[in-house]
């Protein structure tokens, strides 16, 4: 279905408030992986309050989509997702990896309700979809895997043996998600480890690529609503390659690798702050303007 304006308007009002929530939780932990965690923020804002077939009263339910940040270093941004989403306690996000808290730097599965895998070795995620989407098959359930992993993690072989798989057994309800932000923590990709032409190599591994403003929630839905048509049959899988800003609606940071980790002082958490709103209203003009 279409998104209608009503929708896009209220998907952008919540990833305003889970960037904020994201932005707040790094000045808390002192510091994170805010760069990384703001580029994939609108994908996560979409999934969890448009896509993902769940039920916050019981997380564990069979049949539940399930959902793997490969890139598990943007728990900073997955984490005040959940908390919102109803599956844990926001008041955690105050403690976010500081010592004796549930909720470290990568998010454990068995300590952060609502968490499908743990993944803080970059290069599983993959691999762990591929796994899930095919036990579907197998058990034959209509669930859906849905699974981001950042650009710089396609440095890791493991991710291209699982994207090997994922085709070989046509895991059409694995839908892959790169976000293609163009920058990892040592510099930009095309400098440390060359990338393209990335979409090129996606096809020949036997997906139906699309690439499109990771950015835009519109964008997203259309590409995530193609996704799930194609998922009823097996069939070449589909990767949705995101073009990104890393550290996207914080204009100071955006595009900057040394954002990649980074810490906050009082200036800079208002700073920040006063950017995402002057973001949000740009966004809000564009939903008004294209929305129907």
């Amino acid at each position: 279905m279409p998104l209608s304006k009503q929708e896009w308007l209220a998907l952008e009002k919540k990833a305003h408030e889970l960037r904020k929530l994201c932005l707040q939780t790094t000045q808390w932990a002192g510091s994170g992986h805010i760069g990384g965690g703001m580029s994939v923020m609108d994908l996560l804002t979409v999934l969890y309050h448009k896509y993902l077939n769940i039920k916050v009263d019981d997380p564990k339910w069979e049949d539940r989509d399930r959902f793997i940040l490969s890139k598990g270093h943007a728990a900073i941004a997955y984490a005040p997702v959940l908390c919102d989403k109803g599956f844990n306690d926001p008041e955690m996000l105050k403690t976010f990896n500081l010592s004796g808290s549930k909720m470290g730097m990568h998010l454990d599965s068995n300590k952060v309700v609502g968490v499908d895998a743990s993944t803080g070795s970059l290069g599983h995620g993959v691999s762990i979809a591929a796994g899930t989407a095919l036990a579907a098959r197998l058990m034959k359930k209509d669930y859906l895997t849905y699974v981001v992993t950042g650009d710089g993690e396609l440095g890791e072989g493991s991710n291209w043996e699982g994207f090997m798989t994922i085709n070989h057994y046509q895991l059409s309800n694995c839908i892959v998600f790169i976000d293609r932000n163009h920058c990892m923590i040592d510099g930009p990709t095309e400098e440390v480890m060359k990338l393209e032409p990335l979409a090129d190599k996606m096809t020949a591994f036997g997906f139906n690529t699309v690439t499109i403003d990771g950015n835009n929630i519109k964008e997203l839905c259309d590409a995530i609503d193609a996704a799930i048509e194609r998922a009823k049959e097996p069939c070449a899988p589909t990767c949705i390659l995101m073009d990104t800003k890393k550290g996207a609606g914080i204009k100071t940071i955006e595009g900057n690798y040394l954002w990649h980790y980074g810490a906050l002082d009082d200036a800079l958490f208002e700073q920040f702050n006063k950017e995402l709103d002057e973001d949000y209203a740009a966004r809000v003009a564009r939903a008004e303007k294209e929305g129907k």
